[in-house]
């Protein structure tokens, strides 16, 4: 239900731009998920999202977003999930929370420099040399927004995201830490009650 409703999430619009759980998710997928499954559920899901988006860009705005360049998105995505899993469930929420702002500043670097280096859309700011890697990190492309903005929003909700996931789960497990003493303190309550009679 959690990669539905994240799916859910990357609809364009419904978000500002770069606001997105992914960096939050791949990370808290690392930390939280077994071992098994936190490879391949969220990037199946990343997956089958951004081809749903990509038909939609292609079909719905003329845009074709079926870029190779997209994969490095993927090794980005590994890479938060690696690092999610150096990280423990049992570390502080403000340790969580910065492992996720990490992550989600790793994804705007090299997402930003592929965007740079492989100018898949022509983008004349885009020279090969250092200002037009620093104009892709900060300013951007014409009728865009500047790419500032875009690296606070992934900034924010990497943030946010990962404190959601973290504070869910850390309040899940205590509760389920609370309803497992409750029946040791009643078990412990009645032998007592026995030893007396």
């Amino acid at each position: 239900m959690l990669m539905a409703v994240f799916a859910l999430t990357r609809w364009p619009g419904l978000m500002p731009l770069n606001f997105s759980a992914a960096y939050a998710l791949a990370f808290c997928a690392g930390v939280y998920f077994p071992r098994r499954v936190h490879w391949w559920v969220p990037l199946t899901t990343l997956a089958i999202s951004d081809f749903a988006l990509n038909l939609y860009y292609r079909f719905g705005l003329g845009i074709d977003a079926f870029q190779p360049y997209q994969l490095i998105n993927y090794v980005v995505y590994v890479a938060i999930i690696w690092l999610g899993t150096k990280f423990n469930a049992r570390d502080s929420w403000f340790r969580l929370v910065s492992g996720g702002i990490f992550g989600a500043i790793i994804f705007y670097l090299v997402t930003n420099t592929a965007a740079w280096f492989f100018n898949p859309f022509n983008n004349p700011e885009y020279t090969k040399n250092l200002s037009g890697w620093i104009i892709a990190l900060t300013k951007g492309t014409a009728g865009w927004p500047e790419a500032w903005t875009f690296f606070r929003n992934t900034l924010l909700s990497g943030g946010l995201f990962t404190g959601l996931f973290a504070g869910v789960m850390k309040v899940a497990v205590s509760s389920d830490r609370d309803e497992q003493e409750e029946p040791a303190a009643e078990q412990g309550d009645a032998a007592a009650e026995e030893s007396k009679a």
